[in-house]
């Protein structure tokens, strides 16, 4: 008997290695004009980024419906699992959790469900869904995981360099980032996620200050379990980021292009990294 893991794709987990853990993700949705997506399954990452850069259209998103946790939900009981937990974006920044709550209570089946709000996003959720998904192949149980995941969770840290937040705007994710609206020209803001919002870090005056920025969080952190460095569209610079990080194995660092519902949001030019230190 085991645990299934489910998260949404807002974690940003790459889809070989969710295959790997048994990880199932429940897409969210994309709207590009009149047509829409399912994140990663009727769009590629790479068709978004060439949408988002060269046509006029905005983008919107959505979260899952119910009914799509109603299927997965209702696909993995029938494997007869001890449970399912479900880790999944902050509710403060998405109504996800309240689609897969009312999925809870339409499925029918002995299966107890958990559904855990992760509080955070992107690959700061995807290192939380890992290493619950390493506990569930290593035989653990339901409480085992659902309590190492719950102490996880303020362990977590995410920091982004933005390149500008004119999509978080116009997506209504603003927040209390709003604040860094109107900043100078060339000034580029860093926000982190508090108590599951997104909130000002700050201004850099170039993307080289910024970077800096964000290697200086991974020194003041100690007994860091997992590291990812995030990118919207430009890879070689987080490639270069994750290997200026020392004092951790640089094979073991996650670099993860942002999907296109989260980089819908951030647009393009976003950089940032996302740590997981010991419970």
């Amino acid at each position: 008997m085991t645990v299934k893991i489910v998260t949404d794709s807002t974690a940003d987990i790459p889809a070989k290695l969710a295959k790997e853990l048994d990880i199932s993700v429940v897409p969210q949705i994309l709207v590009f004009g009149d047509k829409t997506y399912r994140d990663r399954i009727d769009i590629t990452n790479q068709e978004f980024y060439k949408k988002l850069l060269n046509e006029p259209i905005y983008p919107h998103t959505s979260q899952p419906s119910p009914q799509d946790f109603v299927d997965i939900f209702t696909t993995l009981c029938k494997q007869k699992p001890d449970g399912i937990i479900s880790i999944l974006i902050s509710t403060k920044l998405s109504g996800t959790i309240n689609s897969a709550e009312q999925a809870k209570k339409i499925v029918k089946s002995d299966c107890p469900i958990q559904i855990i709000d992760s509080q955070t996003v992107a690959m700061a959720i995807g290192v939380i869904v890992i290493a619950a998904a390493r506990m569930a192949k290593a035989g653990k149980s339901m409480s085992e995981i659902t309590d190492a995941v719950t102490k996880m969770i303020p362990n977590v840290k995410l920091l982004i360099l933005f390149d500008t937040l004119e999509f978080l705007a116009k997506g209504g994710r603003i927040g209390k980032v709003k604040s860094l609206l109107g900043s100078i020209l060339n000034v580029k803001p860093m926000v982190t996620v508090k108590d599951g919002e997104l909130v000002p870090m700050g201004q850099v005056r170039n993307r080289s200050k910024g970077k800096e920025k964000l290697l200086d969080s991974v020194k003041n952190i100690k007994a860091i379990e997992d590291i990812a460095v995030i990118y919207s569209t430009t890879p070689d610079e987080a490639n270069e980021l994750a290997d200026s990080i020392t004092g951790f194995p640089r094979e073991k660092i996650y670099v993860v292009q942002v999907g296109p519902v989260l980089a819908a949001h951030a647009g393009p030019g976003v950089l940032g990294i996302g740590v997981r230190a010991k419970s």
